[in-house]
């Protein structure tokens, strides 16, 4: 399967989402960890919506460089 966006994914934008064994997205049981690959921030999570609130907060937060070009998605 092929991406055709070609749109710019900048590293500070880059986290790891690592799901617990248990989790069942068909069933909308959602487990796990996230960390931000750039700060190191990381954070548990038991719903959707905690995992979203990281994300949200961890983005407000990081503020663009200069030392941190786009990476480009070539599949």
């Amino acid at each position: 399967m092929g991406c055709e966006d070609t749109r710019p994914l900048p590293i500070r934008r880059s986290f790891v989402v690592q799901l617990h064994a248990e989790t069942d997205i068909a069933q909308g049981y959602i487990l796990g960890r996230v960390e931000h690959v750039v700060s190191g921030q990381a954070a548990r999570f038991q719903t959707l919506d905690e995992l979203l609130a990281f994300l949200s907060r961890t983005l407000q937060a990081a503020s663009p460089g200069e030392d941190d070009p786009p990476v480009a998605y070539t599949a």
